[in-house]
């Protein structure tokens, strides 16, 4: 049997059981890590769970920053060193990931705090996480405040991929379920990935 939702029955929710519904009405969406550095050299790492394809050619890809009512060291980080990274979380760490959503002192490096290994490339400012099999290096490109509810819209262009050649297809395609890319819904449930079909681009 369905049920119905109006707006006077979201709002009069319960906080966690609200934020709960709201954030899994969307479905499943990649679980990535996000890499920074301070001013100080210290790596930062922290999950997101709202990266988008923004664009194939300029390549950009973007996420979705909370507001800044509260120190937001991620944000900070892009904003200094102009730089970060997006690492795929996979099916071997993802409890490990998750970790990085605690709130550790600014200092702290959530690489050594939730046992991730920092892996630097070439000249870089920024690193990837060793773990992750799908690894993009960014530079911040432009932000768009999201004025009904003060989120932010972060744009980077993609500067470098690290992937194994037997994760692209002929096509060009990731092969997300070999990569064993992990999905999450809401903020703390993780899917497997399963390709169920390829289809061909549609054509009236």
């Amino acid at each position: 049997m369905e049920k119905t939702f109006d707006l006077a029955d979201i709002e009069a929710l319960e906080r966690f059981y609200r934020v709960n519904f709201i954030t899994k009405l969307c479905g499943i969406n990649n679980a990535n890590l996000i890499g920074t550095t301070d001013e100080n050299g210290t790596s930062n790492l922290a999950i997101f769970n709202s990266v988008t394809h923004i664009g194939a050619n300029p390549p950009f890809m973007g996420f979705i920053q909370r507001p800044l009512t509260v120190p937001r060291q991620t944000y900070d980080n892009i904003k200094r060193s102009r730089f970060f990274t997006i690492n795929q979380v996979n099916n071997s760490f993802f409890k490990k990931a998750h970790q990085t959503s605690a709130k550790y002192e600014k200092g702290v490096s959530e690489f050594e705090a939730c046992q991730l290994t920092e892996q630097k490339v070439d000249d870089f400012p920024v690193p990837f996480v060793q773990e992750s099999f799908v690894k993009i290096g960014l530079s911040f490109e432009e932000e768009h405040l999201i004025k009904c509810n003060q989120n932010i819209l972060v744009i980077g262009k993609i500067q470098k991929v690290i992937i194994s050649e037997n994760l692209i297809d002929e096509d060009g395609s990731i092969l997300l379920e070999k990569a064993n890319t992990t999905g999450v819904a809401g903020l703390n449930t993780y899917f497997e990935i399963s390709q169920i079909g390829k289809m061909k681009f549609a054509r009236p």
